[in-house]
């Protein structure tokens, strides 16, 4: 796939600038962090968390240090098991907010020192529905990080060759200890089932992606879609000030060729520092381009240049004659910020059956059998394209394609 460009055009910083993730050189940090809690992903389980409560695992935001002693000991900002007295290990299970392909992982042991786990492993695995900690047990575990020296204090950085999609991941620590975050970056790959009918196109958990920016000091545009609406300015995408004659804008890949019926443009929170103008067009972008030479791809105005408002949710209807569109490009004039921005239309036919067919692909082994089983499909049917997964000659059967992407009335 095309990866998403960690550096703005137009640089106001000597930081290393980046879309998501934290601030390291690992390729896959580019990508979306597919456990963040702010996309719904959540710590479902853990055998020990005495010190340290394991849900701040996939909390937004830099670790904080902590100074303060609390009745069970030093308060961090992070799980933290108690020290063993006996052989094992401990572990936390989470679910990824948006299933997907895992490209790497970070465990983050920052402010851990004394107390970091040496070890680290992870495992994942892929199930239909909303599995309770019973499922999860008795699930099919594959191991994606084999256990592997971890360091205290400090950001450690895992690549991950995987082609699955899968919904959870379990973090094992060897054999105790305490880990501040834990960030799993990947592709989402989205269940074809979800994309039927007007959707946001530019949802992240449908494939929607930040792939460049002219400039990100202050916040970054992966917050533009984020779910749900912004809380304050700091959850928008915020540039600095230009001292030129030049504008800001962004770059967004939607979820596959489509047809939009309206774009929400939403400056809600930015008050002083909002666009005085935007402008929003698309173009029709096939195979990997990469992110850094968008910008310069001919572009069609789908919004013409107009006068925007500060802390105000506009919606911008797209005419029929606009064409099919796979990205966006933003233009903010001349600079400012906003808060979200949503893509509302409907997915070619064909883009539906692509998506499911690549869904297929990336099932791992026991959720493809779930979920053709769950499908009511001829059993033969079931056996038959069970056998075939995982040989790259095979094609999925039409009468499969069509059961998880249904032809529209």
């Amino acid at each position: 796939m095309t990866r998403p460009t960690t550096r703005p055009t137009r640089s106001r910083t000597g930081d290393a600038a980046r879309l998501d993730g934290p601030d390291m050189d690992a390729d896959f940090v580019r990508l979306p962090d597919l456990a963040a809690r702010r996309l719904g992903g959540a710590v479902v389980a853990a055998n020990d968390d005495f010190f340290a409560d394991r849900a701040a695992l996939v909390m937004p935001g830099p670790v904080q240090p902590r100074t303060e002693f609390g009745y069970r000991g030093k308060v961090y900002d992070g799980w933290e098991t108690r020290r063993r007295r006996e052989p094992g290990s401990d572990h936390a299970i989470v679910r990824l907010g948006i299933p997907g392909i895992v490209h790497g992982v970070v465990v983050d042991t920052s402010y851990f020192r004394g107390n970091y786990p040496p070890e680290i492993s992870v495992e994942a695995t892929a199930l239909e529905d909303y599995p309770g900690e019973a499922e999860l047990a008795a699930a099919e575990w594959e191991t994606i990080v084999p256990r592997s020296p971890a360091k205290g204090d400090r950001a450690n950085v895992y690549d991950v060759q995987s082609s699955h999609r899968w919904t959870h991941v379990r973090l094992t620590i060897y054999p105790d200890g305490g880990v501040a975050r834990f960030r799993v970056h990947g592709e989402a790959v989205v269940d074809p089932r979800l994309l039927h009918g007007t959707v946001d196109l530019a949802a992240q958990d449908r494939g929607g992606l930040v792939m460049s920016c002219s400039d990100m000091f202050f916040s970054s545009p992966a917050n533009l879609l984020l779910p749900g609406p912004a809380r304050n300015m700091g959850e928008g995408w915020e540039t600095a000030r230009r001292r030129d004659s030049g504008n800001d804008w962004v770059i967004v890949k939607l979820a596959g060729a489509s047809r939009l019926r309206d774009i929400e443009f939403d400056t809600s929170h930015f008050v002083g520092n909002a666009p005085g103008q935007v402008q929003i067009s698309g173009a029709r972008i096939e195979g990997d381009v990469p992110a850094e030479a968008l910008a310069a791809r001919l572009w069609t105005p789908l919004v013409h240049r107009r006068v925007v408002r500060p802390d105000t949710p506009h919606r911008f209807q797209i005419g029929q004659g606009a064409g099919v569109v796979t990205h966006l490009k933003i233009d903010i004039f001349p600079d400012g910020g906003f808060a979200r921005l949503r893509a509302n239309g409907e997915l070619l036919e064909s883009e539906v059956e692509r998506k499911a067919a690549a869904w297929l692909d990336a099932l791992p082994p026991m959720h493809l059998r779930d979920a053709l089983t769950g499908a009511n499909l001829d059993p033969a049917l079931i056996r038959g394209a069970l056998a075939a997964a995982g040989n790259p000659t095979s094609r999925w059967a039409q009468e499969l394609l069509d059961a998880f992407a249904p032809r529209r009335l």
